[in-house]
């Protein structure tokens, strides 16, 4: 029997597993907990939220044992990386999921977030932009058969959520400082990537972006195989943007395809796709479900990322 790895990535937002063996996904699943809870404004994790967190992977542990991995690898990212009290989680998280959880540097999670994302294209369609909407960042990674340069901006759906939008549904002023604070960072990424400006075929991933495309197809369950490698269109991400934006978030939870516990930050999450794609006139996005749970998972089946 093929070995298999279970992978663990405890992003500011939602915790996330996947059990493979590089051919075959045996488990994938998400839970919304909110580790970056607060985090922007008191640089510290919540109590609560580290429990939410602990709990969750006590159960992830408990599904990889059942599965019998034969390897783990798990990481924390912009949440942990922003907080004063990251041992806090760091320490009883290794204890929970059973190894060291890595706390990720940004070059990595761009490096592995391209390795996922590009794993299934053709070099030959590239080069590509990478774009990771996470909770507390985006990255942003650009190459061909490897992630070549990058740029971690602090812009995430769920800190611009904490920081600007403080009404239900969001006020405009609200919503036009999400996306000029979007813009600002992105005049950093051409500074640091200037190769975008020569062309590159945009590959979006994480929940904003696939959330996005859920909702443009209307899809009243999740079907990861109608996501994976959509083309999301400019037009549609913004018809989705003033869909969510105008309406409140209890009205804004019967849309299909949008998950309750992404309903009050997806218009944050919404600002920065379409504030992506108007500023470097994209027409169009590929939609990617692989992403930096498959860039960790290729760590451990093949040569190491890190």
């Amino acid at each position: 029997m093929t070995d298999l790895v279970g992978v663990v990535d405890c992003g500011t937002n939602s915790t996330r597993l996947l059990v493979t063996d590089g051919t075959v996904d045996l488990d994938r699943r998400q839970t919304i907990t909110r580790l970056g809870e607060g985090v922007d404004v008191g640089a510290s994790l919540d109590p609560g939220a580290i429990e939410r967190n602990l709990v969750c992977l006590r159960h992830y542990r408990a599904v990889m044992d059942e599965h019998r991995v034969s390897q783990v690898r798990a990481t924390a990212t912009s949440a942990v990386r922003d907080a004063l009290n990251r041992d806090a989680f760091l320490h009883p998280a290794t204890e929970a999921i059973g190894v060291p959880v890595e706390l990720l540097a940004a070059s990595q999670e761009a490096a592995l977030s391209f390795l996922g994302a590009t794993s299934e294209l053709d070099p030959e369609t590239g080069p590509y932009l990478v774009i990771d909407i996470g909770g507390g960042s985006t990255e942003f990674a650009f190459g061909t058969d490897q992630c070549r340069a990058w740029l971690s901006a602090d812009i995430g759906c769920v800190r611009l959520t904490e920081r600007y939008i403080h009404h239900d549904p969001p006020l405009p002023e609200e919503l036009a400082a999400c996306l000029q604070v979007t813009e600002a960072h992105l005049d950093d990424v051409v500074r640091e990537i200037p190769q975008i400006e020569a062309g590159c075929l945009p590959v979006g991933v994480a929940g904003t972006v696939t959330t996005a495309a859920a909702v443009e197809l209307g899809l009243a369950t999740y079907d990861r195989d109608r996501i994976h490698h959509f083309w999301l269109t400019r037009a549609a991400a913004e018809d989705v943007f003033r869909t969510l934006a105008i309406e409140t978030k209890a009205d804004r939870i019967h849309n299909p395809g949008l998950e309750l516990g992404r309903a009050d930050v997806i218009v944050a999450g919404m600002c920065i796709l379409i504030g992506v794609m108007r500023y470097f006139d994209f027409d169009r996005c590929l939609v990617s479900e692989a992403d930096i749970l498959d860039g960790l998972a290729m760590s451990l089946l093949g040569p190491t990322i890190r």
